[in-house]
């Protein structure tokens, strides 16, 4: 398919303009125009650059792509090197950020919900990024815990009393920290995200709401690994999902 097809599709499946972000969503540079092979990932970094020259890809579709907001601009080192090598194998760079993580069936918290067996009860936060619920039945928190390591393979850093009764909780994927206290307003039991930060120990502590941090990387698999089997299963183009590990 065309790249203009394949990133106007996107666009407007995952509902790009409706989000206020730190990067530019989308096309982010520039390949060749007919798109054959897709190589999908979480971060655009050196090693999934290589995988997707290794594969022939003609584009990387990926949830972290590059030009942040306060980013240095200027294109030297690390920076170079990859742009290199993009540019040297005409190959797209197509990016989703808080599209992918906000979108109600591909992004990253609706397949967080899905592959934990969370029941979806309302959104909270900026932009509605946060999202809460209730479990199927009632568990320990360490139940909880060991079901989130088997599911993302991963095992999380928990803040909370082991044998607490969880039945509601919420959650948002990646560096969601900021939305803790939100949520212990919400009546939850626990928070999950990917990571947390010295004054979220604290609060966890103190409201006796759980804090699990189940890793950046490992939360947000889901959404781009969805989106991919979606363009195979919509187009019949071939889109790999690689896995790039990352223990944070």
């Amino acid at each position: 398919m065309k790249r203009e097809e394949l990133t106007h599709y996107l666009d407007d499946l995952l509902e790009s303009a409706r989000y206020r972000d730190y990067c530019p969503n989308g096309l982010q540079v520039e390949g060749r125009d007919e798109v054959r092979r897709i190589v999908a990932g979480v971060s655009a970094s050196q090693a999934l650059i290589d995988a997707a020259i290794a594969r022939g890809a003609d584009a990387l579709l990926v949830h972290h792509g590059w030009f942040w907001r306060g980013e240095d601009g200027r294109v030297t080192g690390v920076r170079k090197a990859r742009l290199q090598s993009l540019l040297k194998h005409d190959i797209n760079l197509i990016a989703y950020h808080l599209p992918l993580d906000g979108h109600v069936e591909f992004g990253n918290n609706a397949q967080l919900a899905s592959h934990l067996g969370w029941t979806v009860e309302g959104r909270f936060g900026e932009q509605d990024m946060g999202w809460y619920g209730r479990l199927l039945k009632p568990a320990s928190l360490a139940e909880l815990t060991q079901g989130v390591a088997e599911k993302l393979q991963r095992q999380p850093q928990v803040i909370g009393d082991a044998v607490r009764q969880v039945c509601r909780v919420a959650w948002c994927s990646g560096g969601a920290q900021s939305l803790f206290e939100q949520a212990v307003t919400l009546g939850i039991d626990a928070y999950l995200c990917g990571e947390i930060s010295e004054q979220n120990v604290h609060l966890a502590r103190e409201s006796g709401v759980a804090y699990i941090a189940a890793g950046h990387h490992a939360t947000e698999r889901g959404g781009i690994r969805a989106v991919a089997a979606h363009l195979v299963q919509q187009f019949g183009i071939a889109c790999e999902f690689v896995d790039i590990d990352n223990p944070v």
